[in-house]
């Protein structure tokens, strides 16, 4: 998720003037650091001295030694991590400014969107002017703190359920004799255009719409339902839930 934000603001106009990286010795900060113009320091201390405000993005179980090993140095703080509260967070860094964001990786082509817990009073300008340098890339959206998880399970998780769906159709396609990459880009465009639609419409107007009576898309929606497809992507929802929380 670093990689993708920082992908987006490079290639944003209104992006960080610089960005610095920092890993637990997988070589991937050089690596993003070469990709998006920034560079790459040896330790998440230095890291915080020299930069406005640090991105938390690592496994939330990972964050008390984060904190740790930035010795108090922060500036203020970003954190991606799901399940981490934050009330959490300001035990882990006190006073400074803290945005607790989730992120979807469509932020990379500054096409994603970004939930984002209330600001606090002593988040003040600086939490807002964070804010608005993630506008640049995403469509932000303000969530409750204690329904941060929720907009997880529904929105952090979609583009994955999104890309079974277009595999799956895509596959269903080359089984029938379409060239594979044919069938992909049918279900892609379809997918597409169909996006739009639902943004003037209803989706059960536009199900209505495609499936006429006795017809083709009738026969498959029904399909779906035996299949129980509502309920495994409401079960997808709950178990994305039970893992964030433990």
């Amino acid at each position: 998720m670093a990689s993708a934000i920082a992908r987006g603001w490079a290639d944003s106009e209104g992006g960080p003037e610089a960005m610095l990286f920092c890993d637990a010795g997988s070589g991937r900060a050089a690596a993003l650091a070469a990709r998006t113009g920034g560079e790459a320091v040896d330790s998440l201390a230095e890291l915080a001295r020299a930069s406005d405000a640090v991105i938390l993005a690592m496994k939330p179980g990972a964050v008390e030694t984060a904190a740790e090993m930035l010795g108090g140095e922060a500036k203020a703080i970003v954190s991606v991590l799901g399940a981490t509260s934050v009330a959490r967070l300001r035990e882990l860094f006190g006073t400074v400014p803290v945005v607790r964001t989730m992120p979807t990786i469509a932020v990379e082509i500054r096409r994603g969107v970004i939930c984002h817990a209330p600001l606090g009073p002593s988040d003040g300008a600086v939490g807002a002017e964070l804010l608005e340098l993630f506008d640049e890339i995403s469509h932000l959206v303000e969530v409750p703190d204690e329904l941060m998880d929720a907009a997880t399970a529904i929105m952090g998780c979609t583009p994955a359920y999104l890309a079974v769906i277009v595999q799956t159709l895509a596959e269903a396609g080359a089984e029938q004799g379409i060239e594979p990459d044919k069938a992909y880009d049918l279900v892609l465009e379809s997918f597409t255009g169909t996006l739009d639609l639902l943004r003037r419409y209803d989706p059960i107007e536009v199900r209505r719409t495609v499936a006429s009576p006795g017809g083709s898309t009738e026969a498959g929606l029904a399909a779906l339902a035996d299949a129980g497809a509502a309920d495994a992507f409401r079960s997808a929802v709950a178990a994305s839930l039970r893992r964030m929380r433990g």
